[in-house]
């Protein structure tokens, strides 16, 4: 779902940015998951699964979400295999979200698919998707901004803001992000995949 043209809508004046439909969705699914989801104890991966599942989400029955997620809307959401969001992740995903096999977003993080147009009079919102590859690792409290894309085994370091592109296989940390170093040195070999995973 598109966000609506700001030119015949008024965002800036409090009209919507997504229709009416779209909308009444969110609060339905708002409601079910505080009430039903969100808060309910660590164990209960395959509960709040279920949840997400029936509101739209593709997760596969290996990966975990942890209390005290948020997700804006199930439809643009994806887990691979093992895949992990940390309690209290905030996945704005008004664009799509898709975690890759054994990728993990630690506690706090946020992943945000939604900006303005900064240099519209309208202050149009953009979306663009974000992707977090398999091995990938955002750490707790980090940021992550629309149109990100991590590469396989990147890791973004804990309170760390990134608008940029990771490269597989390396270490990113402060503010704005900086590459450190590569994750493995080059005589040590990469995390082995293993098959059926």
């Amino acid at each position: 779902m598109r966000p609506l043209d700001a030119k015949t809508t008024n965002p800036r004046l409090g009209d919507p940015s997504f229709p009416l439909r779209h909308r009444l969705f969110r609060l339905a699914w708002t409601c079910v998951w505080v009430l039903l989801g969100r808060w309910t104890p660590v164990p209960l991966f395959a509960w709040r699964r279920f949840l997400l599942r029936c509101f739209g989400a593709r997760i596969d029955p290996t990966a975990r979400i942890y209390p005290g997620v948020e997700v804006w809307y199930p439809p643009n959401l994806a887990m691979a295999a093992h895949a992990c969001l940390g309690r209290d992740v905030t996945c704005y995903n008004m664009d799509r979200i898709e975690l890759g096999a054994r990728a993990t977003v630690s506690q706090g993080a946020h992943l945000c698919t939604g900006t303005h147009d900064v240099d519209d009079a309208d202050f149009q919102l953009v979306t663009r998707p974000i992707t977090v590859g398999t091995n990938a690792w955002i750490a707790a409290e980090a940021f992550v901004g629309p149109g990100v894309i991590g590469g396989e085994g990147a890791v973004l370091g804990a309170r760390a803001v990134t608008f940029r592109h990771l490269d597989p296989w390396t270490i990113y940390a402060g503010n704005p992000a900086r590459k450190l170093r590569r994750r493995f040195e080059q005589d040590r070999p990469a995390l082995p995949v293993r098959p059926g995973l």
